[in-house]
């Protein structure tokens, strides 16, 4: 093992011993985790709180859950000890991660973490670790959704539904920033804002006759679909696909009257690609993670933060989130 600093033998963690609602976390000591030899420990200063960890706590997202089971995904902090393998992160170094909390893996929402290596990224300089752990999800899905698995290009025409928020805003700066032509919907008095990461145009998504007002934006339909509202119609977005046009589901696209042709699809060369980063890869983890750094450094974009709350009250934000009652991203602050 590489150096280390003292660590206690407990920490204080939000946690669950099944599976439930909300009122269910239970705040309390557990023992700090153990590291292995490509794992690094990390110091939490923040974690974000996000939809899919709601997910993962109620049982609705399927995943492997060793209990007692830490939540959370997201995670802002300081490297304490790193094992031999988990070469550069040397301790004091800041650090984030934006994938724990799932898939057998302890969560974020505790004083220490353990964390892959392959995993945990160095903070980029200069940037408030509130800002960074409420970005982390959200950009990190924007940059997969745009250009893995929607391979967006400069100069090709995007579409983003849902501009204002976390994950509609980061993308709009970064394919902007890639030379895209970004048409956007969100409500009437966030259009401003919107405008100043770089759309090029924002449309009211209250307005009547939406999509016909989304065509004569884009008149040979879009390169690129990404609703991140999570409120589109399904049929409306491929009927304004170009030709060889990506729709990458990410949020809940329904059905609804105009049900989906196949036809429709096979005659545009168009396709349909679903995407949870919860299914992304560490190399493309990766890849997202510089591209989350170079957005705080060098974009106007920041998260939204809806709230903070000290880790106590874990549970009071999961009840907030699933009351819908959060516009942006609760950061919870770490003793």
């Amino acid at each position: 093992m590489t150096g280390t600093v003292p660590v206690p033998g407990l920490m204080r963690a939000a946690y669950i011993d099944a599976v439930g609602p909300a009122d269910e976390i239970r705040y309390g000591e557990l023992p700090v985790p153990s590291h292995g030899p490509t794992d690094v420990l990390v110091r939490v200063r923040a974690a974000a709180v996000n939809p899919v960890d709601t997910f993962v706590r109620s049982g609705a997202y399927a995943t492997p859950l060793p209990f007692p089971f830490v939540l959370g995904r997201d995670l802002a902090g300081e490297v304490v000890a790193a094992g031999p393998g988990a070469v550069g992160f040397a301790p004091g170094l800041p650090v984030w991660c934006n994938s724990l909390g799932h898939a057998g893996r302890q969560g974020a929402a505790a004083q220490y973490a353990a964390v892959a290596a392959d995993r945990l990224y160095p903070a980029p300089p200069g940037v408030d670790e509130e800002h960074l752990v409420a970005a982390a999800h959200p950009a990190a899905s924007a940059w997969l959704a745009l250009f893995r698995h929607g391979g967006l290009n400069a100069g090709e025409t995007v579409y983003v539904g849902g501009a204002a928020g976390n994950v509609g805003g980061a993308a709009v700066a970064l394919a902007a920033a890639a030379g895209a032509r970004v048409v956007c919907t969100a409500r009437a008095e966030d259009a401003p804002a919107v405008r100043d990461l770089g759309a090029a145009e924002v449309l009211d998504y209250r307005e009547p006759d939406l999509t016909g007002r989304l065509r004569r934006a884009a008149p040979d339909g879009f390169d690129v679909h990404l609703d991140t509202s999570g409120h589109g119609e399904l049929a409306d977005a491929v009927e304004l696909l170009a030709h060889g046009g990506r729709m990458v589901a990410m949020a809940g696209l329904g059905g609804g009257p105009g049900e989906l042709s196949p036809g429709r699809l096979y005659t545009k060369d168009a396709s349909i690609v679903g995407f949870a980063i919860s299914n992304a890869g560490v190399s493309d983890l990766a890849r997202a993670a510089r591209a989350v750094g170079r957005l705080l450094r060098d974009s106007p974009w920041r998260p939204r933060i809806a709230g903070r709350l000290p880790l106590s009250r874990t549970a009071e934000a999961h009840r907030r989130l699933e009351a819908g009652e959060v516009r942006g991203r609760l950061v919870l602050t770490v003793p």
